[in-house]
């Protein structure tokens, strides 16, 4: 999934990019609240991570400007004042989870795999559809039970593939969702890791919708 992180404290932001690119996530970073605001504006995103405290425009300011635009990303609150007036005034302004600094990067992974569930309408961490099961948090993809590899870009595209199930997603969606600012993209390679990933999951998996794009079709 692609991810805008807004945090001004370079060692801090660095970390944290460091260990979500690791987890699978395309982190888009940013230091300042302007460029957080037009980033929004210019770009889809799957999950943010935003500081409160940024120079040349506040944190909740970016907050209320992404939900009077109607987008319903959700947004996870980096916050150094964790008091109950501060998560009051951002729950109030749009944000959907708070972690209070300092804090341990698997509950900031943890946070956001809770909001991506509750994004896509799931209660339960794995998605289970057609014998196949995505855990999220572990990285792990059975059929029938039985474990197989996938490379990072390869369960990024089934993650998000069945995370819209019965929804056609476009190749230059999946591209913005996969690979974050600067990232080298070959012509043809959501079609090369959709062909790997029908080898290992069958071919009927996912569909190919035609001048339109990808989807994995809701059981009849």
């Amino acid at each position: 999934m692609r991810l805008l992180l807004v945090e001004d404290d370079e060692i801090l932001g660095d970390g944290i990019k460091a260990g979500l690119t690791m987890e699978g996530y395309a982190v888009d970073w940013v230091m300042d609240g302007n460029l957080a605001n037009e980033a929004l504006k210019t770009n889809s995103y799957e999950l943010v991570v935003l500081d409160l405290n940024l120079p040349g425009m506040e944190g909740m300011d970016v907050l209320k400007e992404l939900r009077k635009r109607k987008d319903e990303t959700p947004v996870l609150v980096l916050t150094a004042k964790d008091t109950v007036d501060d998560r009051i005034q951002g729950l109030d302004s749009g944000a959907d989870d708070f972690v209070a600094k300092p804090f341990e990067l698997s509950e900031v992974c943890a946070r956001l795999r809770a909001l991506a569930r509750r994004q896509s309408g799931r209660s339960v961490p794995q998605i289970e559809h057609q014998g196949v099961v995505l855990d999220p948090a572990s990285h792990v993809v059975t059929v029938k039970n039985k474990r197989i590899d996938l490379s990072q870009k390869e369960f990024g595209i089934l993650n998000f593939l069945m995370s819209n199930i019965g929804r056609v997603i476009s190749r230059a969606r999946i591209e913005e969702a996969l690979y974050s600012w600067g990232s080298e993209i070959e012509s043809n390679s959501v079609e090369v890791h959709i062909h790997h990933l029908r080898k290992k999951l069958g071919a009927k998996f996912i569909r190919t919708v035609r001048g339109v794009g990808y989807i994995i079709d809701e059981a009849e």
